[in-house]
């Protein structure tokens, strides 16, 4: 799910992050460090529904 609250676009990685409980800037490094991972992120971007515990 992505992120509502701590996003710096869409909240994928912020939304990983929650779900794995690790801290936001560790994922938002490996999506950039990994080349496939933008596209993957655009379609995340597009399919994750937010988070609907924060509403």
């Amino acid at each position: 799910m992505k992120s509502s609250t701590d996003k710096a676009l869409f909240g994928v990685c912020a939304g990983f992050a929650e779900f794995f409980r690790i801290e936001p800037i560790i994922v938002r490094l490996i999506f950039i460090f990994l080349p496939v991972s933008i596209f993957a992120y655009l379609i995340l971007a597009a399919l994750l529904p937010k988070n609907p515990s924060l509403y």
